[in-house]
């Protein structure tokens, strides 16, 4: 039997904050805030006081409730991926465990992945759920480094700041019933790895006053946008290959949100019309991990979404080290 993805839910933190948070009126009309790469979306939420737990509790619970059942029995396979993890030994898995009241027998705090992550956990979570392993699994994505990590007072008024949201979306999956997960591709490229990094000169858990922040290598941007245009393609048309459609087909297409330049870049080469990739960037910005899975969600509730729908999901992450894609036959 299939792996079956049943239900969505996603939790916003915070009332929407403007781009005027990070800049003046006159600073949003300077050429570079124009620049595609950084163009601000209207607006995003922040993170203030949740922790990622709380975030998870607060989209899976609504979630639960909507298919009538409670998560204590319910999750066998907890995975979480956290810009932020709440501890950075424990992480966010056990806490979010206690938090819904379950006791799963596997709880995973995978971080890697970042906006590709969502791919990945489905993937992982159908090939558990094929072996037999788990019968249930819930998929948890959070983002809360905007309020956390990039509304610093110095940090804030970088380019990449004002691109960025917090979220969260949940996933939950079994054995039997809700939509086939069709297939999945991962493609991993850890020679970029070290092309993403934290700018300043102190470990990030080293005392100190230093504002620490997401830093890429100025002579490396290039590449990596080069990376960023070509991976999702290239996810996405090895999963469709796996099921025998042209790319051409896709229904719907949801993928992480960098920026508008990727977002038109991604379906120009896949061939998918703007209405049918679903665009939520002008509302939540740049999600990172949660991009994937609160679009699809948002889209659900909307009813952008129609039974018989061709879904795929797909991303790339951090400077190009990763990237995803997962097709579904949407029903539910």
């Amino acid at each position: 039997m299939p792996t079956g993805i049943h239900d969505f839910g996603s939790y916003l933190p915070g009332p929407p904050v403007p781009a005027t948070f990070f800049f003046t009126e006159e600073e949003l009309a300077s050429p570079i805030a124009a620049n595609p790469l950084f163009k601000a979306p209207t607006t995003r939420h922040h993170v203030t006081s949740e922790r990622a737990a709380d975030m998870i509790a607060a989209a899976a619970r609504p979630m639960f409730d909507r298919l009538g059942t409670e998560p204590a029995g319910a999750v066998d396979l907890l995975i979480t991926n956290v810009m932020l993890p709440d501890h950075p030994i424990t992480g966010s898995g056990a806490e979010t465990a206690r938090l819904l009241g379950c006791t799963p027998h596997w709880i995973i705090d995978l971080h890697n992945g970042g906006c590709a992550s969502f791919g990945y956990m489905l993937k992982l979570a159908d090939t558990m759920i094929g072996s037999g392993a788990v019968r249930t699994a819930l998929l948890c994505n959070v983002q809360n480094g905007a309020g956390q990590f990039f509304s610093q007072p110095h940090v804030r008024k970088s380019p990449y700041a004002a691109v960025a949201g917090d979220g969260c979306g949940v996933a939950y999956l079994s054995a039997t019933g809700g939509a086939q997960l069709m297939g999945a591709s991962v493609i991993h490229a850890p020679e970029y790895a070290p092309d993403l990094g934290l700018s300043g000169t102190r470990k990030y858990w080293e005392p100190g006053t230093e504002e620490l922040m997401v830093s890429f290598p100025p002579d490396k941007l290039g590449d990596i946008i080069e990376r960023g245009n070509r991976l999702v393609p290239e996810a996405v048309t090895d999963v469709c290959k796996q099921i025998g459609v042209a790319t051409e087909d896709i229904d719907v297409l949801i993928t992480n949100q960098p920026n508008k330049m990727f977002l038109q870049n991604w379906r120009q080469a896949l061939g998918v019309p703007a209405e049918r990739h679903i665009d939520s960037f002008d509302d939540y910005g740049n999600l990172y991990t949660a991009g994937v899975p609160v679009t699809f969600e948002r889209a659900l509730r909307a009813g952008s979404v129609a039974d018989g729908d061709l879904v795929v999901f797909a991303g790339f992450a951090h400077a190009g080290d990763m990237a995803s894609a997962a097709a579904v036959r949407w029903s539910g």
